[in-house]
């Protein structure tokens, strides 16, 4: 048997840095790098009992005595988050996290533990493989890949309803009150557009053709219903266990489940994946919000027409919802703090506005609302009146407006304040996201996370079925590939849809340089347009190229109808660093809006005209 100062000196800790990461890895070194690693305190009883555990044993200990070295409190901080655990001692056994002196001295007494030490891993009953936190997009694809994989799997979803009362089913937030009704309520502006166009095509149109919010809310949600229907088919046939609760960590194995009738149940794991998604942001410094306000969570299953509504924010939800309620005839008013569309192309961002501008959308900016009262309560066939104080921010001037309906978009913030994942070490940013690495894995080594409460991670649906498929994949069949977070397309539907993959302006500037950059546009009238006499040149399209790298097109950006299916075609040759010339020796497709990326020959910087003055 070794002495205590023998025992110390055999075990190399390394310089221990700043840097939290390098400390975590010189700990997984410590731990790899002895069968039996115990972190523990001199002063600590447990401590004690559990060597001596091992020293009744026969069994060559490693222990690091942290009250005994300068940045012990570290160490120990480093361990809890790494392990979901806090306290001393802390033990591992050939790698494996064990727990503390109760777990130590059960796996002896159920003669377990000199098994495990010989090579023959202890793995713990857990109820299932896997438990998926969340049964948005993200959640349901993970947790149907790994069931297919053969793994026993829960996916646990839960809907907290919005400040109005609303809630949903299985599926999340792009099926119920994203994607997917924004985007049907989107197609229904689009149709009375193109009534208005059809009369220039021999359309005989009658008069007074108008559009009923009921019928076009009742079919929407007939289709949602029919898609959570689905989810649930889905789940059952690939025997994934759908408990319909809300979860809380109890540690990094262990989660409580509470249903809506408050019944709550245990539930454990060797792996968790948490995918909660978002909800909308409310401010909090506005007199009035959110009691008489609406979200995106409301909107799409609201029972009569909002009327005159006002939209707070300018965000893409705020602009893609004021689009198409303008669209089916209402009157809407935007209200902006600063820029629109932050995080978006700037020069986009200005174009969409002006185009809704133009098509009856108001704007009020920038502009901050301090106020919402509720001044008629409305009736049976009289819709509700709300009046908003705001203050404009340039003269300081106090304004009043009245609206039938006020939508709160000013953002989102992600759903994990309530999951408890401090007790288990996840770290979280201040405004709540997760932090993740480049796989998916928190700083608690059994739980990841996937979607939009991740940090740095594009809010998108795709981006979240992709994650959650491919980690699947990694944690239980073996597989390598993470999902690339470059260069992903996204259109915002918007009346005059936009279109983007790649860097904006912006970012492009930054990254290599104004004078490193060429940017080729073009403004463009789609040939549909030429009959009904739409106005000329408020389509456009830009490629941004860099010149040391033989032009690469870094940026595609294109303003026009169905940005998105143009788009995506032209985002395989960004992600394979297509150049400026192979985009010109593409032939395009006449007459088409995507053909204009094959003929952009005009630069920003030539100053040159880009007014098109025909096909």
């Amino acid at each position: 048997m070794l002495t205590d100062e023998e025992r110390k000196k055999s075990i190399k800790m390394p310089p221990i840095v700043g840097d939290s990461r390098d400390l975590k890895s010189e700990i997984k070194e410590l731990i790899d790098g002895n069968k039996i690693m115990i972190f523990s305190k001199t002063t600590c009883p447990y401590c004690t009992k559990v060597k001596e555990l091992f020293k009744s044993l026969g069994l060559e200990v490693h222990a690091l005595e942290l009250d005994k070295i300068d940045n012990g409190a570290d160490i120990q901080q480093t361990l809890a988050e790494m392990s979901g655990q806090k306290t001393v001692p802390s033990v591992y056994i050939g790698g494996q996290h064990i727990g503390g002196c109760d777990s130590t001295l059960k796996l002896h007494t159920e003669n377990k533990l000199l098994p495990m030490i010989h090579g023959e891993l202890y793995e713990p009953a857990y109820d299932y493989d896997l438990i998926v936190i969340g049964g948005g997009s993200g959640g349901l694809s993970a947790a149907k890949e790994a069931a297919t994989l053969g793994m026993k799997v829960a996916c646990l979803d839960f809907v907290k309803p919005s400040p109005q009362g609303t809630t949903w089913g299985l599926g999340g937030t792009c099926v119920n009150v994203g994607c997917i009704p924004k985007k049907l309520m989107h197609q229904a502006a689009l149709i009375g557009h193109t009534l208005e166009d059809a009369k220039h095509y021999g359309w005989q149109i009658q008069d007074g053709v108008g559009h009923k919010w009921e019928t076009m809310k009742d079919a929407i949600q007939e289709h949602i219903q029919s898609l959570n229907w689905g989810y649930k088919v889905q789940l059952r046939s690939k025997k994934v266990t759908y408990i319909n609760a809300y979860a809380k960590f109890e540690d990094q194995h262990h989660i409580s489940c509470t249903d809506a009738k408050g019944n709550e149940k245990k539930l454990s794991a060797k792996y968790f994946i948490v995918a909660t998604g978002g909800r909308p942001k409310y401010p909090t410094d506005v007199e009035g919000c959110p009691q008489h306000v609406i979200s995106s969570d409301d909107l799409f299953s609201l029972p009569r027409c909002p009327g005159k509504t006002l939209v707070i924010g300018a965000s893409y939800v705020s602009l893609e919802c004021a689009g198409f309620l303008q669209g089916i005839g209402l009157d809407v008013t935007i209200m902006v703090r600063s820029i629109l569309l932050r995080g978006f192309d700037q020069q986009m961002a200005e174009l969409v506005g002006a185009y809704m501008k133009n098509h009856g959308v108001k704007f009020i900016r920038p502009c901050i609302p301090t106020k919402i009262e509720k001044i008629s309560e409305g009736g049976e066939n009289e819709l509700p009146v709300f009046r908003v104080t705001a203050v404009m921010q340039e003269s300081k001037e106090e304004i009043t407006g009245e609206y039938n309906c006020v939508l709160m978009a000013v953002g989102r913030e992600p759903c994990t304040k309530d999951l408890a994942l401090d007790k288990v070490g996840v770290k979280l940013t201040k405004a709540g996201k997760v932090l993740c690495e480049d796989d998916e894995s928190t700083s608690c080594h059994n739980i990841f996370a996937v979607g939009d409460m991740v940090e740095g991670r594009p809010e998108l649906t795709p981006v979240a079925v992709q994650s959650g498929r491919l980690l699947a994949r990694r944690l239980f069949a073996g597989e390598t590939l993470k999902t690339d977070y470059s260069n992903i397309p996204t259109t915002v539907f918007t009346p005059l849809e936009y279109g983007a993959v790649g860097l904006t302006e912006e970012q492009a500037i930054e990254k290599y340089g104004a004078e490193d950059l060429t940017v080729y546009h073009s403004n463009f009238t789609p040939l549909e347009w030429a009959v009904p006499h739409r106005e000329s040149n408020a389509c456009y399209a830009k490629l941004l190229c860099v010149r040391s790298l033989q032009e690469r097109v870094v940026g595609l950006h294109v303003l026009g109808p169905n940005a998105g299916e143009v788009t995506q075609g032209w985002t395989l040759g960004i992600k394979l660093h297509a150049t400026k010339s192979d985009f010109d020796n593409s032939i395009g497709i006449h007459p088409t809006c995507s053909e204009i990326f094959t003929t952009l020959a005009i630069s920003k910087d030539s100053g040159a005209p880009v007014l098109a003055t025909g096909c």
